[in-house]
């Protein structure tokens, strides 16, 4: 078993509202559910009681619920959920009101804004009243090329409060990406700000801005918002490169000053009805466009933040996340439960890596997320929060984007604070939820994401599609749950949609992830089945690999891949190392004897070559199946989803890969 790293005290699991939750379900239903185990098998025999004690916990807003919950269970896709339901999601998220503040935003050129609650529902009313106007309804696709800044959650519970489709983007994104993503869904309305901040310099948006109206005809109205100052007029500040090439523009300031209104009008929808548009990250084509319903993103995001993060009304709740990824979604919903969303736009290095910490001192930050690729930097750094900063507020940290691996358990308790529920998550875009992640009324254990979450049917398959436990294999989820995408766009007939995720196994969703289930209930991930290595037929997760290498002080971060080699597939390892350090033979022995005497000789690279950069998605995964085209010498088909895409170059012919 793995060496605990925390626990909960019996005063903390009392007082969690997963505790008072099953305490509830248990007198409900005349049930004896005497710990989350038992809670957690009750919702999957009884999912339509389940998610009704979800709705009612959770204190849904709806004009009628009706009495159907659950229809067409057996279908897979095919099932609905609450048929007879009308609601709105925005609503939802604008229960609370008063002046206390709702959104909390810092930038790295130190800009800081507050909004009140009365405030949020002002400006929500102001510009809605403008989309309004211009004739945006039910079903229109309004689109945001935003940074993570207050108006971009304003403008989204705008057109959400209508029943218009939101799909955002970050602005680091480059012309070719935005026309990949936004040109499919067709949008009328465009939101974006002049310019952002990243690593100590200003970036111009209107020039990309310009440049892609050209191909999204569709957008027949943009929303311009200063980012320095959204209630300054945009008068004469055009950027020369984008001065009248920008059609049917207005500002900010001028949405809010002529299309005053009082309070939000709230459309009632369907618990189906489509909410947002996410993107597949597109490194293999042309992105997928995810389509995901305001019932079921709203009833999933309740769940997990009210049960697996204890979040609660008044508490500060922060994820460093751009617009462009999906926890920016999952982070905006934590309005619902009456939270202040505390949000960062720049850099999380710059201008040295404390500035995440300093907001969470000095802002007193409840529930802190981030990456674990974040996690692993501060490591590399030797970052010790836990000795330059108070942070004492901070009772749970929350890490997603890839597997976190152990040493980074053991860094954030060693470094970071002794007493937190360190909560690993693990879902995606594919579903805007989490198959598995936190706890707070269970231990953590080195190395394991804490549980499987309620309500999700996750089992590990084997490769005949059976159930394993201990043995690594596919993730899959055997039972319906509210937030299954309602389809991809433009897939009519849903061949795409199957495809993704149920060719596998029939009536089971396949998610692609390599784990394993552990004796403590917890999971591992090993990384994506398909980057899944397969030396001499053995399956290897590149997360193994990974956590090795990168222990070794030399190296900064890693990227493996499978290399097709004279009939059979060789492990081919690429390292980015320390400024001053060469790979020479005996730094190559070092990390073939870390990996043989940690792993298995199966997992020791054939072949180590290092390299000045690692391409990776706009949100920091590495993509590694981008980088095994470029060995292979295949076309890589949409570079425009990487950050940086120029270090696929670095992989092009590598002398060691040619023997």
């Amino acid at each position: 078993m793995s060496e605990m790293l925390w626990q909960p005290t019996p005063a903390a699991i009392q007082a969690a509202n997963m505790t008072r939750f099953r305490e509830k379900v248990s007198d409900d239903y005349d049930v004896e559910l005497a710990d989350y185990e038992a809670l957690y098998h009750w919702s999957l025999a009884e999912p339509e009681k389940f998610w009704l004690s979800v709705w009612d916990w959770c204190g849904v807003v709806s004009s009628a619920r009706g009495d159907k919950v659950l229809v067409n269970p057996e279908k897979m896709p095919g099932a609905s959920w609450f048929p007879q339901a009308r609601l709105n999601f925005a609503e939802n998220l604008l229960q609370k009101h008063g002046p206390e503040p709702a959104l909390i935003f810092r930038s790295e050129s130190n800009t800081s804004r507050t909004l009140c609650w009365d405030e949020l529902h002002q400006q929500v009313a102001h510009v809605a009243n403008y989309l309004r106007s211009i004739g945006i309804t039910a079903g229109d696709r309004v689109a945001a090329f935003m940074p993570n800044i207050p108006e971009t959650i304003v403008a989204m519970l705008a057109a959400t409060s209508i029943g218009a489709v939101w799909s955002s983007s970050s602005p680091d994104f480059g012309v070719r990406g935005v026309v990949d993503r936004f040109g499919q869904i067709e949008p009328k309305v465009l939101f974006t700000t002049d310019g952002y901040f990243y690593n100590g310099k200003f970036h111009d948006s209107l020039g990309k801005v310009a440049e892609f109206l050209k191909e999204i005809t569709s957008v027949e109205h943009v929303v311009i918002v200063p980012f320095e100052n959204p209630a300054s007029s945009l008068q004469g500040s055009l950027h020369p490169s984008a001065r009248g090439d920008i059609p049917n523009a207005i500002d900010y300031a001028t949405v809010c000053a002529d299309y005053s209104a009082q309070m939000p009008a709230f459309e009632q929808l369907p618990f189906a009805h489509p909410l947002y548009v996410m993107y597949s990250s597109g490194t293999t084509g042309v992105p997928k466009c995810i389509v995901h319903s305001a019932g079921g993103s709203l009833l999933q995001h309740l769940k997990e933040q009210n049960l697996h993060c204890n979040l609660n009304s008044g508490e500060r709740f922060f994820y460093f996340t751009t617009c462009g990824w999906m926890m920016w979604n999952w982070l905006v919903t934590g309005l619902a439960s009456g939270a202040t969303l505390m949000l960062y736009d720049g850099s999380p290095f710059y201008p040295d890596a404390n500035v995440i910490f300093d907001f969470a001192e000095q802002e007193q930050i409840n529930i802190l997320g981030t990456s674990a690729k974040y996690i692993d930097a501060l490591g590399k750094e030797g970052l010790q929060p836990a000795d330059t900063h108070d942070l004492s507020s901070v009772r749970s940290i929350l890490s997603t984007g890839s597997p976190l691996s152990p040493e980074s358990f053991s860094y954030v308790y060693e470094n970071i604070k002794q007493d937190v529920c360190l909560s690993s998550i693990s879902g995606g875009t594919d579903i805007l939820a989490c198959f598995i992640g936190g706890n707070p009324v269970l231990p953590v254990y080195h190395g394991e994401i804490q549980c499987r979450l309620l309500g999700m049917a996750v089992e590990v398959f084997d490769d005949s599609g059976n159930p394993v436990r201990g043995d690594k294999g596919e993730l899959v989820c055997t039972d319906v749950f509210p937030s299954m995408p309602i389809g991809f766009w433009n897939d009519e007939d849903g061949s795409k949609y199957h495809k993704a995720y149920f060719d596998r196994f029939d009536n089971v969703w396949c998610h692609g992830d390599f784990v394993a289930l552990t004796d403590t209930g917890g999971m591992v991930v090993y990384g994506r089945s398909d980057a899944v290595l397969n030396p001499g037929g053995v399956r290897i997760g590149t997360a193994e690999i990974y956590r090795q290498v990168e222990q070794l002080d030399e190296i900064v971060e890693s990227l493996v891949v499978g290399q097709q080699w004279e009939s059979d597939t060789r492990v081919v390892l690429f390292v980015r190392l320390r400024e001053g350090i060469t790979l020479d033979d005996s730094l190559r022995q070092k990390i073939k004897d870390k990996v043989r005497a940690n792993c298995t000789p199966r997992h020791v690279p054939s072949r180590i070559a290092a390299v000045a950069d690692i391409p990776r998605t706009k949100s920091g995964k590495i993509v590694e199946l981008a980088v095994r085209n470029v060995v292979h010498g295949e076309p890589v088909k949409n570079k425009e989803a990487l950050a940086n895409p120029e270090a696929l170059d670095l992989f092009d012919n590598v002398p060691e890969l040619q023997s």
